[in-house]
């Protein structure tokens, strides 16, 4: 067992050492983003425009070989505010040779999808994503259509203050694990970024770096990490705190509790352990339910009121 641990904590670690060639000094972001893809959740990325985002998805889908010289299907969509659902999912058209309908699918139908900039569409089209990315499966007429496996997507956003977004419903924000940011680069990233302009010269040419089996294994492994009963009760009793707490309008769902649960499993196979500890719940609490909540003030900082309420469960586990 400690054997195959190994293994599939080395397809953790070659995931992240590819992807360290085109995004430079954000290791903590890949390891973020790694645990998330190895518990099958989808991904939200929120930054300013610049800063690699589109580039996260292009290398992630390079990095992971499904047969000699191919890799994981890729599709990118650009949301724009005229986009309609059926862009998204595909439509049925009339072929007159045949006189019948057919599917032509649409971009969503792949195995890692970028939404870019996910908020710069409306409402309705946004919603043509939450049945694939909760059930994956699409329905178009009276037909359903499944992605290949795996599937991920990975939306990317622009701050909610910038010209011409529309926030994402709450319904739609709950199917992301994860919320997260690339941040700018420190000076010898920033460096290192100007000297090989890794998005133009080495993306293109990056090689895979593992398998599909050995990406499967891993996912299989991180769902058995273990997670003690006293963990679990935190992560239940953080996932209510939200709910009574005064400060958020209205607070995590179920939906939630299992996404931070699975996040934290992957979390601990990322570092190397077979063992959810108490600092993995400290990390993810944010990226996994801040953006699921909502302050009753704008001005109250919800994410370290989430931290203040993770910290307090933590704590009762340590004196209990």
């Amino acid at each position: 067992m400690a054997f195959l641990h190994t293994i599939e904590n080395g397809a953790a670690a070659a995931l992240i050492a590819g992807a360290e060639q085109v995004i430079r000094g954000k290791r903590p972001f890949l390891e973020f983003l790694t645990a998330a893809i190895l518990a099958k959740g989808h991904i939200l990325i929120e930054d300013n425009p610049g800063l690699g985002k589109t580039t996260v998805a292009k290398t992630l889908a390079r990095l992971i070989q499904t047969a000699p010289g191919e890799c994981l299907a890729f599709k990118r969509i650009q949301f724009t505010p005229d986009l309609l659902p059926y862009d998204i999912t595909g439509v049925d058209i009339f072929d007159p040779e045949s006189r019948s309908f057919r599917f032509v699918p649409g971009p969503v139908l792949a195995n890692i999808v970028l939404a870019d900039e996910i908020n710069r569409t409306t409402p309705k089209a946004q919603s043509a994503l939450l049945e694939v990315m909760a059930e994956g499966q699409v329905t178009v007429g009276a037909a359903t259509h499944r992605p290949p496996l795996p599937f991920l997507v990975i939306a990317t956003q622009n701050p909610i203050e910038s010209e011409g977004t529309f926030p994402l419903p709450a319904a739609q924000l709950d199917r992301f694990m994860m919320r997260l940011s690339l941040g700018y680069p420190d000076r010898d990233a920033e460096l290192s970024i100007l000297t090989d302009n890794p998005a133009e010269h080495i993306l293109h040419t990056l090689e895979p770096a593992i398998g599909l089996a050995d990406f499967l294994a891993a996912q299989e492994a991180a769902a058995a990490v273990f997670c003690h009963p006293a963990l679990r009760g935190a992560i239940a009793d953080l996932v209510r705190d939200t709910r009574t707490q005064e400060g958020f309008l209205f607070g995590a769902s179920p939906r939630a509790g299992l996404h931070l649960l699975g996040a934290v499993k992957a979390l601990a196979l990322v570092k190397g352990r077979t063992y959810v500890i108490d600092e993995d719940i400290l990390q993810l609490a944010g990226p996994v339910l801040a953006h699921r909540l909502k302050s009753r003030n704008p001005r109250l900082q919800g994410e370290q009121l989430l931290r203040e309420l993770c910290l307090a469960r933590i704590n009762g586990i340590k004196t209990a």
